[in-house]
């Protein structure tokens, strides 16, 4: 069996040198000497200078938008996983849907500005697959017009635009480190911003709003995370440039095996590289993708059709609304499996059924 994904481990004995330090302290939980490190040491990697380790990616968005204090409407995208979408109701504002550029899937910032009304107050944009937006564009209309911004990026863990991190862009950026990520902390989430007032406010808000043990500063939750979370983040961080290799090299060989296939990868943007967090392809047709999708399970090869439905047609506390490139697109895309203990053999397997397809 080869499932979509599976997460990186890292050798066994490596986390359990983190654990035995917490049976030593027996401190858990409440940014633990573990927890403050992962920061430091995210910060170092990341090339950048504000960042927050919490609870999940979806906290984090919930997060951003309650530390923006955004009213109103936000400006979002009908093709990412749903957090994207329900933390925006969450937060009592209403999401407006603007269709996806059929080249990169990210948000067409060229349909932006059309959706702007008195009542919009932010931007809400998906680094789909890890994939930069168009983010001098969007920078321009939200000065224009006044607007924040927050780019859920969580997929774009190490993507950079000429070697800045794409985590400095907008006013806050979020991140995944959910198990399925190529980095991940088991559960996890990452808040960046390059305001110092903005991160303080949030690390109040990350810890129910105390400023002290008996005052608040803040509103706040429990956005925290463990001393275990932490253990595994800072074990994974050993690896990720292992990881990152041969992510690399599994692409290139799908690449090249599937260079024939009637099916496209999305456009990366020019100024970054790619992170290899997924391996999507948008099919021809829809009965392709399917044909596949069904041969590979045949032979217990699992994929996934990500994101599929798209958000404006399928959730019950949104009125359905049609997009011509995000309902095409979201119909005829599938993820590969794509993961580090995936094989060079797996891949050519998997490359040999799909051409099957194709050919029959």
């Amino acid at each position: 069996m080869i499932p979509v994904t599976k997460p990186f481990l890292p050798p066994q004995q490596v986390y359990q040198s983190y654990l035995d330090g917490i049976w030593k302290r027996q401190w858990l939980t409440n940014m633990g000497p573990l927890a403050s490190d992962l920061e430091l040491r995210l910060k170092e990697t990341l090339k950048v200078n504000h960042l927050l380790f919490v609870t999940n990616g979806t906290v984090a968005l919930q997060m951003a938008i309650k530390a923006l204090d955004l009213k109103g409407e936000i400006i979002t995208t009908p093709f990412s996983f749903v957090a994207t979408t329900s933390s925006i109701v969450w937060e009592g504002c209403k999401p407006v849907f603007v269709d996806i550029d059929e080249q990169s899937l990210n948000i067409d910032a060229n349909l932006i500005e059309a959706a702007i009304t008195a009542n919009t107050s932010a931007i809400l944009a998906t680094h789909v697959y890890g994939n930069p937006c168009d983010v001098e564009k969007i920078e321009t209309i939200a000065k224009k017009h006044n607007l924040k911004v927050i780019y859920d990026a969580a997929h774009a863990f190490g993507v950079e635009i000429n070697g800045k991190s794409i985590f400095e862009y907008g006013d806050i950026s979020t991140s995944s480190l959910h198990a399925t990520k190529l980095y991940h902390s088991v559960e996890g989430g990452l808040i960046i911003t390059k305001d110092a007032a903005l991160l303080k406010k949030l690390a109040y808000m990350r810890n129910f709003g105390f400023d002290g043990p008996e005052s608040f500063a803040e509103l706040g939750l429990n956005g925290k995370n463990s001393e275990f979370h932490a253990a595994m983040g800072l074990a994974n961080l050993r690896y990720i440039e292992q990881i990152s290799r041969k992510r690399k090299e599994l692409t290139a060989r799908y690449d090249d095996r599937l260079r024939n296939l009637k099916a496209r990868r999305p456009v990366w943007h020019t100024a970054s590289e790619n992170n290899h967090a997924y391996y999507p392809l948008v099919f021809d047709s829809e009965e392709l993708m399917l044909q596949t999708l069904e041969l590979l399970k045949g032979h217990e090869i699992f994929t996934r059709r990500y994101f599929y439905p798209s958000l404006a047609t399928s959730l019950p506390y949104l009125e359905t609304q049609d997009f011509v490139v995000t309902d095409s697109v979201s119909r005829r895309v599938l993820c590969l499996p794509l993961y580090y203990d995936l094989t060079v053999e797996e891949v050519d397997l998997i490359c040999r059924l799909i051409l099957r397809v194709q050919n029959n």
